[in-house]
């Protein structure tokens, strides 16, 4: 049995914290896991920058609020769907994702939490397990599933590699130069495809 592992930023939505660096004005916000292979390394960075600014939760979720899943991803996912089981596997946070999965019909989604303080500051992460993607990916195939995974960034690669199948969907030409046995997508409908042709 098949099911399908995709990663939500990027992928499905428009990165957050991109769009909550435009937002705020901060550009050292931009930067997301496409540029930092370092999760935890990124959080304590993206964490000290709000703290500096004086930026909280709810300044966070009011973008959040704003931002739409990416044109055509809800057909892709729905069709996806139809077809096979499908689970997110997000390193984003519950506080963050409740919206944008309301707009994709609410699929199943496995991510983190965030630790939040008496003043709404983000004090701290939660992280559902160790190497999130990639232990998730091996606990369902411990329990007869073959896994079949997407993702665009540098904590996708693991999962991917571990999959039966699996493809890069518009990554980073630096990503795609040090992974070039892996399959590379730009739009659903190829996406789609690849998806199908692996079951």
């Amino acid at each position: 049995m098949n099911i399908c592992c995709l990663d939500m930023e990027g992928v499905l939505v428009p990165e957050i914290w991109i769009a909550f660096s435009e937002a705020s004005g901060i550009p050292e916000l931009r930067r997301t896991t496409r540029d930092e292979p370092d999760y935890d390394k990124l959080m304590r960075f993206r964490m000290d920058i709000l703290r500096e600014h004086g930026l909280g939760l709810k300044e966070i979720q009011d973008v959040i609020a704003t931002i739409d899943p990416l044109p055509g991803a809800k057909e892709f996912l729905d069709e996806l769907r139809s077809i096979s089981q499908v689970i997110i596997l997000s390193d984003t946070f519950e506080e963050f994702a409740k919206p944008l999965m309301a707009k994709l019909g609410w699929p199943t989604i496995f991510c983190n939490s965030l630790e939040i303080d008496a003043d709404g500051m983000v004090a701290g992460v939660h992280m559902r397990c160790p190497e999130s993607k990639l232990t998730t990916v091996r606990g369902l195939q411990s329990i007869g599933f073959e896994t079949i995974a997407t993702g665009d960034s540098f904590n996708d690669l693991a999962m991917i590699r571990a999959s039966k199948a699996g493809f890069l969907f518009r990554s980073t030409e630096a990503i795609m130069a040090d992974n070039p046995d892996l399959p590379a997508y730009e739009e659903f409908d190829e996406l789609l495809a690849a998806f199908k042709a692996a079951m």
